[in-house]
């Protein structure tokens, strides 16, 4: 199920630019630079037939208590949708999240400039389960499945779309204990989280 931000969420102001060619390349998950404490890591996807230039795991403080969001940040003005779309886009579209091999389904939220994924909630506030933070902790791969493209009458829905990360490339595993850690701790530091710049 989709659903529309209505309102801004907790850290779209003081947003840190990052430049799309500061991440070509990179594999798997990159921490907040410059700090003991990171709030937020980002990877590009290894793989994607979508228009999504990274994946954001970011600390953010619920109603309750904080937790952790996925965010899907675009690589144009949206929407998202395959980079080859040949029908039109579906009103309620559908996501998966799969850790080696294994689904949970989640929901798709729409703000302005990013796409959130999460599998629970405080609250308004979209987050992510600690059973999924635990399989992203110690999985190898994950994939995001998408039903984004209306079927013709006559079939039934499928995905027709889907972004990979290496879980273990990069700073791996310790990437996401350390954002982990953020909403654990007993200070409130939230993500400042990085927006692709054009």
């Amino acid at each position: 199920m989709a659903h529309l931000l209505g309102r801004p969420l907790t850290l779209l102001a003081g947003l840190i630019g990052f430049t799309a060619p500061a991440m070509a390349g990179a594999a798997g998950w990159g921490l907040e630079p410059n700090v003991r404490d990171p709030s937020y890591a980002v990877a590009e996807p290894s793989s994607t037939n979508l228009n999504i230039d990274a994946v954001v795991l970011s600390c953010e403080q619920g109603p309750a208590r904080r937790g952790l969001q996925l965010r899907l940040y675009l690589s144009d003005t949206g929407p998202l949708a395959p980079k080859v779309a040949t029908m039109a886009l579906k009103d309620d579209p559908r996501v998966e999240l799969v850790v080696d091999g294994v689904s949970r389904p989640a929901e798709l939220l729409f703000a302005d400039n990013f796409v959130v994924v999460a599998d629970s909630a405080d609250g308004t506030m979209p987050l992510l389960s600690d059973a999924f933070l635990d399989k992203l902790q110690s999985g190898r791969r994950l994939e995001l499945k998408f039903d984004l493209v209306q079927e013709p009458h006559d079939h039934a829905p499928s995905f027709d779309a889907s972004a990979v990360v290496d879980l273990q490339a990069g700073a791996g595993s310790r990437a996401v204990a350390a954002v982990r850690h953020c909403a654990d701790g007993p200070t409130q530091h939230l993500a400042e989280t990085p927006r692709p710049s054009r």
